[in-house]
């Protein structure tokens, strides 16, 4: 292999590492008090009861759109998501560009520390 090419390689694997050590490093107590301030107006943390958006109990792992009960977006439905902490991370990071056409109405949270606690505080339910 050749050097760029290499260093190419290694400087992709040490950013999907430090990304993951971020998520992994996120404080679910702090993200709870960033889910109530950001995300309880439109989404329940109790299985079973939506809002203007879906529980997200147990978002970890599901298929994106099959919480019963909840009228999602055709662009929701078409987006072939399993949500991980990867993706939920990318997801309240840019909503609209990463299922473009869908109905969140929220622009996003730029605070990776942030997104860090609330990844965590998710992956806390069950």
């Amino acid at each position: 292999m050749k050097p760029a090419l290499v260093h190419a390689v290694l400087m992709f694997a040490i950013a999907g590492v430090a990304s993951s050590t971020a998520l992994a490093a996120g404080d679910a107590a702090k993200g709870e008090k960033v889910f109530s301030g950001e995300c309880s107006d439109c989404h329940s943390v109790t299985a079973g009861k939506n809002k203007k958006g879906p529980s997200l109990n147990g978002v970890n792992g599901r298929k994106a759109a099959t919480v019963a009960a909840f009228a999602y977006s055709d662009a929701m439905k078409a987006s072939d998501i399993t949500w991980s902490p990867e993706k939920i991370d990318a997801y309240i990071t840019k909503p609209k560009k990463v299922v473009p056409g869908g109905k969140m109405k929220y622009d996003g949270l730029d605070d990776e520390k942030d997104r860090a606690d609330v990844i965590a505080y998710l992956l806390s339910l069950h």
